[in-house]
């Protein structure tokens, strides 16, 4: 018999929870890697490099690391193209019974993607539109910079201090280190070692959550 996983934070009340959406909550691996390798044949670029650097970060900054002549442009193009195409887009397991037993005012997406995109995203993925949503829209720098997490805890009403942030990308867990949360490395669409120090967990299977007046603690069974 395998044994349980050990709990992250054993005990710890947090205030709210931060989710990261792609690759944390939801898979659309596949979806954006079709859209990403389409355009950058189209461009001349070679799409095993672009695939290599987009994850976890805005599109607009992967345009700009690219070097295109008009990233902004070129990253509305993308994000339509993406928006058109959720073929593939899935949960992650256990995901939407783990975001249905939180309380609403207790929990926020902080994004990459823009706010079109995330919605269409989580359609697909049967994944409800929180009250509090932080898309790429509403800050000027994204992950790693720390504001896209602490604007979520801002939104929630609570010290960002006190949140704990469910992320799977080094960009992300950086970024909620620099903001001052707890934070969890969700390794599901991996299929190598993420490479950090965090705990983590593969899927939300088995991760159950108390909800008291002064805060949530999470179990894993």
């Amino acid at each position: 018999m395998t044994d349980p996983a050990p709990t992250p934070y054993p005990g710890r009340r947090f205030a709210a929870f931060l989710f990261d959406m792609d690759g944390t909550l939801i898979t659309s691996i596949e979806s954006a890697n079709r859209a990403w390798s389409e355009w950058a044949q189209g461009h001349g670029i070679d799409p095993h490099h672009v695939l290599s650097i987009l994850h976890g970060v805005r599109t607009i900054e992967t345009m700009r690391r690219l070097g295109v002549a008009d990233p902004e442009k070129e990253a509305a193009a993308i994000t339509a193209r993406e928006i058109e195409d959720t073929s593939g887009v899935t949960a992650i397991p256990g995901a939407a019974a783990f975001l249905a037993a939180l309380p609403a005012e207790r929990w926020a997406i902080v994004t990459s993607a823009s706010r079109p995109l995330a919605e269409a995203r989580l359609a697909a993925a049967g994944i409800p539109v929180p009250p509090v949503l932080v898309t790429s829209e509403d800050v000027v720098h994204g992950k790693p910079d720390p504001a896209c997490f602490r604007l979520g805890a801002e939104r929630l009403g609570v010290d960002v201090a006190d949140c704990l942030v469910f992320e799977d990308t080094i960009a992300g867990l950086t970024a909620a280190d620099a903001a001052g949360a707890a934070a969890i490395a969700i390794t599901a669409t991996h299929t190598h070692p993420i490479g950090t120090a965090h705990p983590a967990i593969s899927d939300y299977r088995g991760l159950t959550v108390a909800t008291e007046a002064d805060g949530l603690t999470i179990a894993a069974g």
